[in-house]
């Protein structure tokens, strides 16, 4: 919107073919090879997660190339390297992506190396699958970008393949989503279209996560998580990241701080920090909410789920807030309030310690 309200916006809404049902895993993933007119996936996953993916990979038949299940969490280049080795060396003319952020993560690292088409088939609730956001990590900095080329195709949403998932990593993948819809709320190309999308995302994620953790066997309440996932993925997928991704970037690829968990512990502090420049944006998290304290309500949510509660217990030392705050600030991105090392580095600190956000 403009100041005097007149309407103005760009909205761009790329093709995704999205599937969910239950049981779309085994049988979805060759039924979308088939519409695109591929003939040899291979199939990309973490090595926990290999032995859960063989069915997946069964029901391909002759259009697996096979499995490469050297999926790493931040996406490092030489990992990256090593699949698009895997890709080529098998013939492949597409991949398959099955699990979480790692495995999301380095189908999209292949796609924009080879340009190979990529289907995903998530097993966690973050909705990065929806996004043509990358990113990779050399030398403990973690590069982030936007290209078309990584978004998949299709994507495969089976809520069996979730019932897996421990309630902890449910309630920190769910936030992780949480934080696509707020800053697409706040982001300044988003649309009214992405304010809808988002707003309903973080409505939908938050009723889902309380209901996974009081039921995990759940395929209904597994189905909504993936729905909010869904919803709150699209709407990042449209708007641009600010302050929120560019911590959690600086502080998963140069501190190794595993990304869900992350996400969670700096997402209140984040809003809380950006409210005043964007209340309006603030006003839609609340409503979603349904509280008049947005920050305070995700700092609530996961602590009261089972997630951790500061950054200190992820393994982060007082001495790297100082570092993270000055690489932080010392990139260039967009965020409704100015970037200040003092800002960032007292958003550090309540995360670093666990402390309820203040504005």
């Amino acid at each position: 919107m403009t100041d005097d309200d007149t309407l103005s916006f760009t909205h761009d809404s790329p093709p995704v073919r999205t599937v969910l049902r239950p049981g779309a895993a085994l049988t979805a993933p060759a039924e979308e090879a088939g519409r695109l007119g591929l003939r040899l996936l291979l199939v990309l996953c973490g090595a926990r997660g290999a032995e859960a993916v063989r069915p997946v990979a069964e029901a391909l038949g002759p259009l697996c190339a096979g499995v490469h299940a050297e999926a790493r969490m931040h996406v490092p280049t030489e990992v990256a390297d090593r699949a698009v080795e895997a890709a080529r060396a098998a013939g492949a003319d597409a991949c398959l992506a099955v699990g979480g952020g790692s495995s999301i993560g380095l189908g999209k690292a292949v796609a924009l190396r080879t340009g190979l088409p990529l289907i995903a088939v998530p097993t966690t609730y973050s909705g990065s699958e929806m996004t043509p956001i990358w990113g990779l990590t050399e030398h403990g900095v973690k590069r982030t970008g936007r290209d078309p080329s990584v978004r998949p195709r299709s994507v495969v949403y089976d809520p069996r393949l979730t019932l897996s998932l421990p309630v902890p990593l449910s309630v920190t993948s769910g936030v992780n989503a949480l934080a696509h819809a707020v800053e697409a709320l706040y982001a300044r190309d988003a649309s009214p279209l992405t304010g809808l999308t988002a707003e309903e995302g973080l409505r939908v994620m938050a009723e889902a996560l309380p209901a996974v953790a009081a039921d995990p066997e759940s395929l209904a309440a597994r189905s909504r998580a993936l729905y909010g996932a869904w919803l709150c993925g699209t709407a990042l997928g449209a708007a641009t990241m600010g302050l929120h991704h560019k911590l959690c970037h600086v502080l998963g690829g140069s501190f190794g701080l595993p990304h869900a968990e992350t996400h969670t512990l700096v997402l209140p502090h984040v809003l809380a920090h950006n409210a005043p420049a964007a209340p309006e944006a603030a006003a839609a998290v609340a409503r979603a909410l349904r509280t008049d304290d947005a920050p305070r309500a995700l700092w609530e949510l996961p602590r009261g789920l089972g997630a951790p509660h500061s950054l200190a217990e992820l393994g982060l030392k007082e001495t790297d807030l100082a570092w993270a705050a000055a690489q932080v600030t010392g990139e260039a991105f967009e965020n409704p309030r100015t970037v200040t090392v003092d800002g960032v580095l007292g958003i550090l600190r309540a995360a670093y310690e666990g402390v309820a956000p203040t504005a």
